[in-house]
């Protein structure tokens, strides 16, 4: 397994990987390219490889606070260990950034996310009512800590 920074060539796997994952958010090209352009500094795209591309996470920073916006693992290699070490990565690499806090929102029907997020340290912090669309959900605000 091999995680790596995500480039602009990146963009068509992980567009077909994130149409696979019904919880990803759905992002144009657009989006992918300005989250991996250079004048990006702000934001991260990590890369999950084992015989091609098996996962992504996409975040932001504002000050010393991340968000999770997007995140994806196949569904051939879920329940392996992949997701938590993506995740772990990501957490590496914000600590490292002179992070203090991330954020992510989650469905709130999306119990298997919820259990993974929960299970590795964050902590329910607030709900935005009528967040998702197709279907129209609630998202349950999640926080991890830098102790």
């Amino acid at each position: 397994m091999r995680i790596r920074h995500g480039t602009l060539a990146d963009i068509p796997g992980l567009m077909a990987l994130e149409r696979q994952t019904a919880s990803a958010a759905h992002w144009s090209r657009q989006q992918y390219e300005t989250a991996l352009s250079d004048e990006a500094l702000s934001r991260v795209v990590l890369i999950l490889e084992e015989g091609g591309m098996q996962g992504f996470i996409a975040a932001r920073a504002v000050g010393e606070e991340w968000e999770i916006e997007n995140i994806a693992v196949a569904e051939l290699v879920r329940r392996r260990g992949f997701g938590a070490r993506l995740l772990e990565e990501f957490l590496d690499m914000a600590r490292e950034r002179s992070a203090e806090k991330v954020f992510l929102e989650v469905r709130e029907s999306n119990s298997a996310a919820r259990h993974f997020y929960e299970k590795r340290a964050f902590v329910q912090t607030g709900m935005r009512r009528r967040y998702y669309r197709d279907p129209e959900e609630d998202a349950i605000v999640y926080q991890f800590g830098f102790a």
